[in-house]
């Protein structure tokens, strides 16, 4: 049962620095920090245990994150990506007209 939100974790912080799979990754972490949210963060309110006074630690940090991977799933990878360059580098597929044959 916690294999899953460690491959994820593990996996889509891989997939996010090399931009690999930039939005599934994204997807991952989302549902991780989610969960955590919900059955850990949200008993201790929202702010972080900055002094030491608290039991646990809130949930600011995982909304911060769940900020960042819904601009990664909106606007997915940038400019020097593996997701980029996979993108550009293949010709498309589809089948184009003959010249010839007009």
């Amino acid at each position: 049962m916690s294999c899953a939100p460690i491959a994820a974790e593990f996996f889509g912080g891989l997939g996010l620095i090399l931009g690999f799979l930039t939005r599934v990754a994204a997807v991952g972490i989302a549902a991780t920090m989610l969960v955590a949210i919900g059955m850990v963060h949200s008993a201790f309110g929202f702010f972080m245990n900055w002094s030491g006074n608290q039991k646990g630690e809130g949930f600011e940090y995982h909304l911060l994150v769940l900020a960042m991977t819904a601009f990664l799933m909106i606007h997915g990878a940038g400019a020097f990506s593996v997701d980029r360059a996979i993108a550009t580098a293949r010709p498309s597929r589809t089948a184009q007209p003959d010249a010839d044959h007009s």
